[in-house]
This record gives structure tokens, sequence and C-alpha cells, in this order.
């Protein structure tokens, strides 16, 4: 029986460093069962993939708390859960911060300018202690559990260095005559120990706030999910229900201003649909009967009743929450390297700073206790792993989440760093290059042919084959024809007999066959559509052709300028297709492409892509993610397009959700501005480290006579950890397409909204504000803020505020 794989993401709790999470990244590979498991430090989740015939998430439950952690478990409510207990854990590791602060500057204080003070060093003794073993316990407790393991992490470095430093002072507070015995003046480093561990707390409330900022993309995403929907009852009847009621087939209500609730068919109504959180596209999408609508995304003005199609975790938008999801927890192969330096990193660390205490002792016998004291504490304190640690998957969240918000999929941390060496780029033509599905562009009537216009129409309705049904469109409204003995030739048309005559639609050689008259103005319009790659197709009653239509598939808008963005990126762009020469021929003309190759099958794509691959390039292939499979799971780079729910988010990598093809080049700059932060975050957090240890070990004393102080020590520390997370958050802002000048974008205000207090309230202002002509607005609890956006003209503050107010006692302020 072959097994089944699962795969799933767990929230972690109680790590505090790059090795920690080094830990539970080698415990839960160790499990039975489990095939590959990666934990993010960052966004402090282990995505597991395992055999649940072997093993359960309860087994890795017990595994992970073996070794000191947790793992979070259970169905749907586990990212709650974290959420839940992240906030808890945020607002406990204020307080402790607020008061190791408030505690520490007296000590500060007293022991730069008033050591020399009755009592000074009993004050300082009596305010640093609860900030060590109060304020700062759980290092201890953590390091404890830490050796009891045999393993060491963060905390280890932070209570040996501060403890060594708390006891030493302690004991020359007791018995300063054992030191002064010997000459040597008795030091008390009570200042340190405190605001080491007041930096640290500091430094790890930043962190925190700052690596909350990377899920944002997550979190804004799981907002769009309503909790409730109108359903329509067989009588017609109207009731307001819980999300989970709704069944595949219910009738449900979309009202003006509401967001989706599931994602559906459309089935009487109509309305523009804003998309742009699923798509990336800021224009409403109009919607009518049988359009397909998506969860999440908010209707405008209209209103329309829709069949539900998928529910809960099936959705559109739930599929891309889970990828998002298990994207960012996946790692880059560049952190394989930096989770094996952070693992072995603290023990190093504890014997470098014994070794540089060893070396002042013996070679300053006079004060070499003291400075190798200084020495031991000082690079426990600054060689801490976490900025390491954060390098990469704080990177990765932040380049991941920024493609999610503009309709780019990429599914793991490997497609970004083989996103950058992609210097070749294949394109399938029908469906990514043109609009997938034939149109008419022309249509000539021989003289008095266009009172046949009906009959055309009719015998072409008739007709299976996707050419009849575009010329069938292109006439669609046209009065109904009754038509007799229709007949479909296979390889040539059809034909019919509509009031006792007979006509024909298809190609020349069916009406050669039938020795039907073609006059000269016809004959030289088909000439010319024929010139210009388009598929012909004749339609003639038994005496003579009446007219001429010229179908082509359309190129899309903007796949010229998608070529045009790649060549500047320095990528070279072939076209595949299954077309003959000269269709071919004209649509690498108007897209702009040089490269291309005619009369391909899916097996040939793939043939075509690994000789290029066996010629040294890297490619990346986009296609729709069906057909091309075999060419997608060859191409080094597969990248998936597509619309709704036809996407096949399994095909590829990377997927793009709607049809632009510009987001192709958008996510192979996403993905270098990506992989450039994480080579910059490890050059400074390498840097900081190499810099940092023989500086506090005393390798400038013998030149300059300065050794550093672990207070300074201890903040360098924490702000490098802020630094490498502030740098990867650059990322959200960065502009990942060119202003188009061709294209108006909407305008866009920001707001904090006062007076709401649960999520009804953000509810009522959302579908107030979106009920507005033109406005699309997103609106969230925490923090209280509204996104507005304009696509037609531009409210005022004033006129915004009036329609908040009249759905509630809610105020807007400017942002």
């Amino acid at each position: 029986m072959e097994n089944h794989s699962e795969k799933q993401t767990f929230p972690v709790t109680d790590m505090s460093c790059a090795a920690c999470a080094a830990k539970v990244d080698k415990v839960l590979n160790s499990v039975p069962g489990v095939s590959r498991a990666a934990v993010n430090f960052a966004a402090a989740t282990a995505l597991v993939e395992y055999d649940p015939a072997q093993c359960s998430p309860a087994a890795l439950r017990e595994a992970v708390r073996q070794a000191g952690y947790d793992l979070i478990v259970g169905a749907g409510d586990a990212a709650r859960e974290a959420e839940k207990a992240a906030g808890e854990r945020y607002r406990s590791l204020k307080r402790r911060t607020v008061w190791a602060i408030a505690l520490s500057v007296p000590v500060v204080v007293v022991g730069m300018f008033w050591m020399g003070m009755p009592y000074a060093e009993e004050f300082m003794w009596l305010l640093s202690t609860p900030v060590v073993f109060v304020l700062g316990r759980d290092f201890f407790v953590n390091a404890w559990r830490q050796l009891r393991r045999g393993s060491a992490n963060m905390d280890t470095l932070v209570a040996g260095s501060t403890g060594v430093a708390y006891l030493f002072s302690v004991a020359n507070m007791l018995f300063p005559g054992f030191w002064e015995a010997r000459g040597i003046h008795p030091h008390v480093y009570f200042e340190a120990a405190s605001v080491i561990i007041a930096f640290i707390l500091l430094g790890r409330l930043l962190e925190a706030r700052a690596r909350d900022h990377t899920s944002e993309a997550i979190r804004k995403l799981m907002g769009l999910q309503p909790t409730t929907v109108v359903r329509i009852a067989p009588n017609g009847g109207q009731h307001e229900v819980a999300i989970a009621e709704i069944r595949p087939g219910d009738l449900l209500l979309a009202r003006p201003g509401e967001r989706i609730a599931v994602d559906g068919t459309v089935a009487e109504g109509s309305s523009y649909v804003d998309e742009s959180m699923l798509t990336g596209e800021p224009v409403p999408a109009a919607k009518g009967p049988g359009d397909a609508v998506f969860a999440g995304t908010v209707n405008q003005r209209g209103s329309f009743r829709f069949t539900a199609a998928k529910i809960g975790s099936e959705t559109l938008l739930a599929q891309i929450i889970r990828l998002v999801q298990e994207a960012q927890g996946s790692k880059a192969p560049v952190q394989k390297l930096v989770d094996r330096i952070a693992g072995i990193f603290v023990p190093v660390i504890i014997g470098i700073a014994l070794v540089s205490f060893a070396a002042w002792v013996l070679l300053d016998p006079e004060n070499g206790f003291s400075h190798g004291l200084l020495a031991l504490v000082t690079v426990l304190i600054i060689a801490c792993p976490c900025a390491l640690g954060l390098a990469t998957p704080t990177a990765i969240m932040a380049g991941i989440g920024k493609g999610a918000e503009n309709g780019i999929l990429i599914k793991d941390a490997e497609s970004l760093e083989t996103a950058v060496r992609v210097d070749v780029v294949v394109l399938d033509k029908t469906g990514t290059l043109t609009e997938g599905r034939p149109e008419v562009t022309d249509l000539v009537w021989a003289e008095g042919g266009d009172t046949h216009r009906e009959t055309l129409c009719a015998l072409e309705k008739l007709s299976e084959h996707p050419l009849a049904g575009a010329v069938a469109a292109h006439l669609e409204g046209c009065a109904p024809v009754t038509v007799e003995e229709f007949e479909s030739i296979t390889g040539r048309g059809v034909s019919g007999t509509v009031g006792g005559r007979t006509y024909y639609a298809g190609n020349k050689t069916l009406l050669d066959e039938h020795g039907i008259a073609v006059g000269e103005e016809l004959r030289t319009a088909a000439e010319r559509i024929a010139g210009e790659a388009k598929t012909v197709v004749w339609f003639a009653n038994a005496q003579r052709a009446l007219a001429v239509a010229g179908i082509t598939d359309r190129l899309k808008e903007g796949s010229a300028e998608a070529v045009r963005e790649l060549r500047e990126q320095g990528i070279a762009v072939w076209m595949l297709t299954g077309d003959g020469e000269a269709a071919a021929r004209e649509v690498a003309r108007k897209a702009g492409i040089d490269n291309y190759r005619t009369g391909v099958l899916p097996h040939q794509k793939e043939a075509f892509i690994r000789a290029l691959q066996e010629e040294g390039h890297t490619v990346a292939m986009a296609g729709d993610g069906i057909n091309d499979s075999a060419a997608l799971a060859r191409a080094d780079l597969g990248i998936a397009m597509g619309r709704g729910s036809d996407i096949a988010m399994e095909a590829a990598p990377v997927t793009i959700i709607s049809s632009d093809l510009t987001k192709i080049a958008e996510a192979i700059r996403l993905s270098r501005l990506t992989v450039r932060t994480i080579r910059q975050n490890l050059f400074w957090a390498f840097v900081y480290n190499l810099i940092g240890v023989p500086v506090a070990a005393g390798a400038l004393y013998p030149l300059l006579g300065v050794q550093l102080d672990p207070m300074i020590a201890g903040a360098a520390m924490a702000m490098s950890s802020v630094s490498v997370v502030g740098n990867s958050l650059r990322l959200k802002r960065a502009k990942l397409h060119k202003e188009k000048t061709d294209k108006k974008q909407p305008a866009m205000k920001k707001y904090r909204v006062e007076g709401m207090m649960c999520n009804h309230c953000r509810m009522h202002v959302e579908k107030a504000l979106n009920a507005l002509e033109g406005v699309s607005a997103s609106v969230t609890l925490d923090p209280p803020a509204a996104e507005v956006r304009f696509t037609g003209r531009t409210y005022s503050d004033e006129e915004l505020q009036r329609t908040v107010a009249e759905a509630g006692d809610y105020r807007l302020k400017a942002l």
C-alpha cells in the first residue's frame, strides 16, 4: 500500500534564539515517519512533512517537549492559539523590559557617579537582584533546561555571563579583603549584570515587534475571510448564517460593500468586484451570470446572487494562505549552512570565553583575573547568534509576503534563489502570451450578404468547433433561426438548410468541393486575413460565398511590455507553440520575441528545455500548469499562469494568480531583491561576530589600552538583531513594477479608525465605505485602521467621515 504523506505547519513556543531553532529542527527530523522538517525561528513555526501511519502530531509534540520546547497542535485553532500565546508573551516581555530599565538606570547612575557614597554597593545589589533573578528568570530557567539535556543556546550565554558577573560582584562586596590583601581593588559589576538583562529584554521586545511585521501579509489575508453570509432558502427567504454552515450548492447573496464569503459562480445579477488582494490587479472585475467569484474579494455597488462551489479550506483564498504559510516556513539552501553554524556556535563561544579568561590570568598576573572576568562576560554577551539566525528567514518571510500581496505565490525559499540565476524564460503561446480563446477580428460581407447574418449565427451555434463558437459569440444577439438537416463535416466545416436553402460555414476546401463561386472582393479580403496569420472561415450558400471571417487568438494586453521588461533584465525570451509558422511569427512579432519554435508538442517542450539546460542556461518556464506540466517540472523554475479557480497551484514552484505576464518580471525582480537582502543580512551578522568577539576578548587592549564594556556589548548585540530584521522589512516597501504611464493607478488614503470594539464594528465600517461608488476599502481591527482606494473620484475626508458615522459611533483620523 502506498504511503500517504501529510504536510503541516505547527507553531513552536519557547524558542529564544537560532540555536533553539536548530535544536528543534534536529529533533523533528529524527522522529520516525518524518520525511522533512524545517523550523523557522523568525516565524516561530515548524513545517513538517510526515507519514500519518508512522507518527502523529502528538508524537511530534512529545519529541519537541523532550527537547525543552513545545509544539502547538490542534485542528484549525493552532494558529489562533499560537497568536494568542504570542500576544501574551509580548505583553509580559514589555512589562519585564520596562521594569528592568527602570531598576537598571539607578544602578548605572550610582555605578558611574556615586560609587564612593556609603552603601553604594549594597544599593546596587538591592536593585540588580530582582533584575537578574526575577525579570531575567527565564534566561536561567531555559539555560538549566538545556544544560540538563546536554545542549546550550543563547539563554546559556546570557545566564552564564550575567550570573558570573553578579556572583563575582556579590563576592567582592562581601569579602573585599581577599583582593585588597593582594593589592587589587575589588570591582563590582552589578550595573553590567542588570543593564545586560535590560538591553537583551529590550532587544527581544524590538525584535518581536519587528518580526511581527514580517507576518503582516498572512494576517492581512486571513483578515479577508468573512465570518457570516446571507443564505437564500428555496422559498426565497434570506437568513444570515455562519460560514461553517455553508455547503456547496447553496445560493448566497452578495450585498454592496460586502466581502464575498466563499468561492462560487454568479447566478443572478451583476456587479464589479475588487479582486486586488488576490490578483494584485487594481481595477475591479466585472461579474455577471456564469462568472466565478472568490472568497475575500470585495463586492462594490451592485448586488448579486451566487452559488457556493468551494468552501472552507478549499477556497482560493484558503489555498493561498496555506501556500504562503508553507513558503514562509521553508528554508533557502544557504540557511542549511547557517543552521549548522548556529548549532555549534554556542559551545564554541563558551570555549572562546574560557580561553580568553585563562589567557588574561596567565599573561597578566597583576590584573588578569578582573580583566579576564570582564572578557569572559563580554564575549558571552556579544556573541549572540540571533542576528545570524534571523538573517535568512526574516528576508524570506518579507519577500514571500510581498509577493503574495502582489498576486505572486512563491512556494518555497529555494525557488527564490533559483529565480536569481534565471537567464532564459520560455513562454507557452496559447493562454500565456495570448488570451487562449479565439476571437473574430475581421468579418467581411459580400454585397447583400449581411442579410444572412442570422443564418450564419444559427449554423455556428450548432457546431462544437472552437472557431465556430468564436463566430457565434461575435454575432451574439441575432434573431433565432431554425436550421434543418444540420451536418458537421470533419475537417471542413458545417452545413444546414434554412428556409429550404443550403448554407455552408467552414474552410476554403469545403467551398471548392461544392463548386461555390468566390467573388474578387472576398478573395482579396481572405488573402489579407491569411497574410496576417489569422484563420479564415468562409460562409456561403449553394451558389456563392457570402462572407469571410478572420479569427485569431489575441495577444494579451501587457505581453509585449512583459517581454520588454524581461529583456531589460538581461533575460532571453523563447516562445514555444504547436501552431504553424505564420501564426507563430505574427504573435512573436507583436510580442517582441526574436526566438520561437513552432509545431512543438508537450513532450517536445520538455526536451527543448532540457537542451537549454545542457547548454548551461538556468531556465524558467511559464505555462498554464496543466498541459505544460512536463515542461514546468523540467524547468529550473516553473511558473504557472492562470486566473481564478482554474489555477494549477501544484504545477509549479511559482504561481501567478492573474493572467498578467508582467508579473513574471516582478517575480524575478522580487527574488533578486530578497536574495540580495539575505546576503546583506548574513554579511553583517558574520562580520559583527568576527569583529565583536575578538574585541570583547581584549584584542584591542595591547594596542589601545581599552577593553569593551559588557553593557556596550549587550546594547550592540540587541541592535544587531533589530538591524537585521529592519533590513528585511525594507522589502515591504520595495517597488516590484515599473510605473505605467498608460494605466491610471487608483488613489489611496489611510485612516486610523476610532470607536471599533469588535469584529462586527470592523465589518460595519468596511461595509459602509465599500458601499460608496468607486471605493474599495480594507479595514483591520488590530491595528484599528482603514485603507481606502478610489477607482473613480476621490472622496474627501469629511465625506468618508459622514459615511462611517452613519454606520455607528466611529471616527476616521488620516494617517
